[in-house]
């Protein structure tokens, strides 16, 4: 059945790869899913469908959010880890790409290098998505917005303030969260700074939408948020630069006299895991404001929509009796073969 959710794009590999309209219509579906409104909901539109889930890195949120959610969509999907892979290493991204492309409907990918995934979807004839890379992380983004909406209502307008590392979550999250008309303020170190490209695409969105970008070095600068959000200080990979960022961000903690004396109303994001004492008190992480378990679960929600949109649901086959020979799973991409003798 079709999805009455806008036209399919081919890919999600950075925020930027979904434009305004399509992200409020993804967060739409996503919201309708999780409350049972959706169309799809007691119908299996991935069924026959496969998506391949690629772990360079350690995932907990991502890889068993997109499994679920692939599964309550009637999907199956296939996890390997860098070990099995080894993209670049054991073969080209290339080939293993064309490869995996002739046993499933589209490649979800958590990378060490967003290069990587530019690859993929260069060969690609699935559509690829982005579960994480240095650069961005989309999806986590989706599942923010879709969080503040559920908290504040009518976003449009609202102040977030993302305080820590401008580092691939802050980077999806301000072009996802102009989109959807937020004001945001980043509030870093000096030397720890957003990618001065992405400041510019969020503000060329926000323009278009009324959202404000807004960067600053004062943690005093989350007054008047109705939103913070912070993000460990350290990601992985950069392991041996953790003792040189502990001291880069002492002062850019959220606590809770921080939030106390600055931005007493505000909801608390965290897209987990968390380095408790670190960027966050374990008393604002598990206190009445925080909503980082909700975050958490919208991730499945968003991604079912996510590929939803991605992958186009196959038609209703018809039924003949047996005997009846089995349907290739996403269909042959060979072409122009002669059949064997």
């Amino acid at each position: 059945m079709p999805i009455p959710f806008g036209r399919p794009v081919g890919r999600l590999l950075a925020m930027d790869d979904f434009d305004p309209e399509t992200i409020a219509d993804t967060l739409e579906h996503a919201a309708e899913l999780k409350a049972g409104r959706s169309p799809t909901v007691g119908v299996t539109p991935l069924a026959g469908r496969s998506v391949a889930l690629i772990f360079e890195k350690p995932s907990l949120r991502t890889r068993v959010s997109f499994e679920v959610g692939i599964a309550r969509l009637g999907g199956s999907s296939v996890v390997l880890h860098d070990a099995e892979v080894q993209l670049g290493v054991r073969e080209s991204v290339r080939d293993a790409t064309l490869t995996l492309e002739r046993y499933v409907d589209a490649i979800v990918a958590r990378v060490k290098d967003h290069q990587v995934l530019e690859e993929m979807a260069a060969v690609a004839s699935v559509p690829v998505v982005n579960a994480l890379s240095d650069i961005e992380h989309p999806c986590q983004a989706l599942a923010d917005v879709m969080t503040l909406q559920e908290h504040l209502g009518d976003v449009a307008g609202r102040q977030l303030v993302f305080i820590g590392d401008g580092n691939n979550v802050c980077a999806s999250l301000v072009v996802a969260a102009a989109s959807a008309g937020v004001n945001v303020r980043v509030i870093t170190p000096a030397g720890y700074e957003l990618d001065p490209d992405i400041v510019q695409r969020a503000r060329e969105i926000g323009e278009g939408t009324g959202a404000v970008i807004a960067l600053s070095h004062d943690p005093a600068d989350v007054a008047g948020a109705d939103a913070v959000y912070t993000d460990v200080w350290t990601s992985m990979g950069q392991e041996s630069q953790s003792a040189e960022r502990r001291a880069a961000f002492q002062g850019y903690g959220v606590t809770a006299a921080l939030l106390a004396e600055r931005a007493p109303a505000a909801i608390v994001m965290h897209c987990l895991p968390a380095h408790r004492g670190e960027e966050i008190e374990s008393a604002v992480l598990d206190g009445p404001s925080s909503v980082v378990l909700d975050q958490a679960e919208n991730r499945m929600w968003v991604q079912m929509a996510v590929l939803l949109r991605l992958i186009r649901p196959r038609r209703q086959r018809l039924s003949f009796p047996e005997p009846v020979q089995l349907p290739l799973a996403i269909g042959s991409r060979t072409s122009g073969r002669p059949a064997p003798a």
